[in-house]
């Protein structure tokens, strides 16, 4: 690590407040509750249908139906995050894997089970539907979650179909999980140390050169030996989405993630265009910027992340990270702070980096009635004292919407990114606030970095998937073929000042973004924008917005992000709206070009 932080003091969760352990008797309790839910759910198939011409009694029926739709959902949603968080640091534990693997068998019965349901609510016109929600008020609460059920309605299969997709989604999760296994297995050789794959990317923004390129030879090496299993899972996995796709007619391989965050095709492009043709003016220049700064012409690709200066870079302790991020989070409102402290004074967040954890960071939501958990891997540098803050604004997002419950909280991406966004932020505004003229340099470019991470780099990572699952519908696409799509969108994003020298080709690996959620990348762009356009209606008037965001997170997945960004006067459907963004992205390089 960069600097001398002492982790094994970070806080590791505790997951007792779900269950005991995997024996742990309520666990089957659970399981037995999804499948009541199931079969009371069961007794009603055919029963919408049958009620299409009587409002009231459809009305009542579809209030009855949904409400034990969310019992069963809550029961699987609370053993399937026991799965999922155990195994997430434990991946080099079968016990563990084999208890997920074992969930998704037997979440994937009772799903089975059910599939009928929203089945025949889309069979159902739309003044059938709007009548009976008329004709029994109790019902019209669930109209958020019917318009996204209903958003899949040209998409459907038949129901034989369907369950055999269910049927079929533990066995493709197994490739998933492959891949997952690999990775957190993977060791890196750097100089004499053999690190983790967390400690081997961290080691990227050594102040040390050297180390930056030992970490960076390591790390490719590590990668190539795995390239053939990797690439292996990424066009199985592929390939499944295509065929998903083909059968329910979607347009485009990005076209169901679109769909599922409420967003449109267009939209996304105009994003895309907006961001790319910025390239230019903000990422090329910027490099050009920094490599100037270190006295040289061009940079390695292992220097993209390297600290200006030549000192260490300061490390935060954990109880420092903490205080940052509250004040920053009090100053917004002081409920956000204190929902954010919850996570401090409870066992609810693991930071500590070791063996057999997986890499990144995460907010997992259970349920409505149960708390979100936060995991990260913390090395006490500035950037992850930021993702700190992103994580704890996921949190406190996922708390605030929870009196919705558990359907109607669920949040689009596009929106979900927003508050961990926004939380960075905060945090950011008050580390420069601090800073001395000496420090400012730094921070300015760490704010650019992380603004070109989020938005050029993610941008590129879907332009990368876009070439990528295009290829793959002309056969399977080798490890050196999708490795030279990689070369070709990072180059044209990172821009000439940065070499990408022999190894780089094999950085796609490690990305796991594209083998659990296709096309899930654009998310962060498409938030960091519209944060951008948030913080700047904030400096506006400080007191008229703290209620209205607070708004917007209790609304959880109940508004669109038109109607979630409308009393802020925004409108992301424009194009202009987000070249707007990346025009404050670019004001920070040129007040980082006037200290240069």
């Amino acid at each position: 690590m960069n600097a001398p932080l002492k982790t094994d003091t970070l806080p590791e969760w505790r997951l007792d407040d779900l269950y005991a352990g995997r024996d742990d008797p309520q666990i089957e309790a659970d399981l037995d509750k999804a499948r009541k839910a199931a079969a009371e759910l069961l007794t009603y198939q055919g029963k919408l249908v049958a009620a299409r011409g009587e409002p009231e009694t459809l009305g009542r029926r579809l209030d009855e139906t949904i409400a034990l739709y969310e019992v069963g959902t809550n029961a699987l949603y609370g053993v399937g995050a026991y799965a999922s968080l155990s195994s997430s640091t434990a991946r080099d534990n079968p016990a563990w894997a084999k208890f997920e693997g074992d969930f998704r068998t037997k979440a994937a019965v009772i799903g089975a089970e059910i599939l009928f349901f929203t089945l025949e609510i889309n069979q159902l016109d739309e003044a059938e539907l709007d009548a009976a929600l008329a004709a029994h008020a109790p019902a019209r609460r669930w109209l958020p979650w019917l318009r996204r059920v209903r958003l899949s309605r040209p998409h459907e299969l038949s129901a034989e179909l369907e369950r055999l997709m269910i049927d079929r989604g533990p066995g493709v999760a197994n490739w998933v999980r492959l891949y997952d296994e690999t990775l957190a297995k993977l060791t890196a050789k750097v100089g004499s140390e053999t690190l983790t794959l967390p400690e081997t990317l961290n080691r990227l923004s050594d102040p040390d050169g050297a180390r930056r390129k030992q970490a960076a030879q390591g790390l490719a090496k590590a990668l190539e030996a795995r390239t053939s299993t990797l690439a292996l899972c990424l066009n199985t996995l592929a390939y499944e989405k295509q065929v998903d796709d083909r059968w329910r007619k979607y347009p485009s391989p990005a076209a169901s993630r679109h769909l599922a965050n409420e967003v449109d095709a267009d939209a996304v492009e105009a994003l895309v265009e907006a961001v790319t043709e910025a390239y230019p003016a903000v990422s090329h220049r910027y490099y050009a910027l920094k490599a100037k700064v270190m006295g040289r012409k061009s940079l390695d690709y292992w220097d993209r992340n390297a600290p200006l200066d030549a000192a260490a870079p300061r490390t935060y302790s954990w109880p420092q990270a903490q205080e940052m991020v509250l004040e920053s989070f009090s100053a917004l409102a002081p409920r956000f702070a204190d929902t954010a402290q919850t996570f401090f004074t409870e066992p609810w967040i693991d930071a500590r980096p070791r063996a057999g954890k997986q890499s990144g960071a995460y907010s997992h939501p259970v349920s409505a009635d149960r708390h979100p958990y936060v995991f990260m891997n913390y090395m006490g540098e500035r950037r992850d004292v930021l993702t700190l803050a992103h994580e704890l604004g996921h949190a406190v997002h996922q708390t605030l919407c929870a009196p919705l419950g558990t359907l109607l909280a669920d949040t689009p991406l596009t929106l979900a990114e927003t508050a961990s966004i926004f939380g960075e932020g905060l945090v950011f505004e008050r580390l420069l606030a601090g800073a001395t003229d000496a420090e400012r340099r730094g921070l300015l470019a760490g704010k650019i970095e992380d603004g070109l991470n989020t938005v050029v780099r993610q941008i590129a990572f879907h332009k990368f998937e876009t070439a990528f699952h295009a290829a793959r519908q002309q056969g399977e696409v080798s490890a050196e073929e999708i490795s030279a799509i990689w070369m070709e969108v990072m180059g044209e994003s990172l821009g000439p000042a940065i070499k990408l020298n022999a190894g780089y080709e094999h950085y796609w690996a490690y990305v796991s973004h594209f083998v659990h959620a296709p096309f899930y990348v654009y998310a962060y762009a498409f938030g960091d924008l519209l944060v951008r356009g948030l913080m700047e209606k904030r400096r506006e008037d400080p007191q008229g917005f703290a209620p209205l965001y607070e708004d917007l997170l209790a609304a959880g997945g109940s508004k669109t992000y038109v109607e979630a960004l409308a009393p802020f006067g925004l409108n992301p459907r424009e194009k202009a709206f987000w070249a707007a963004g990346m025009t404050q992205l670019e004001r920070l390089v040129d007040e980082f070009e006037a200290l240069v």
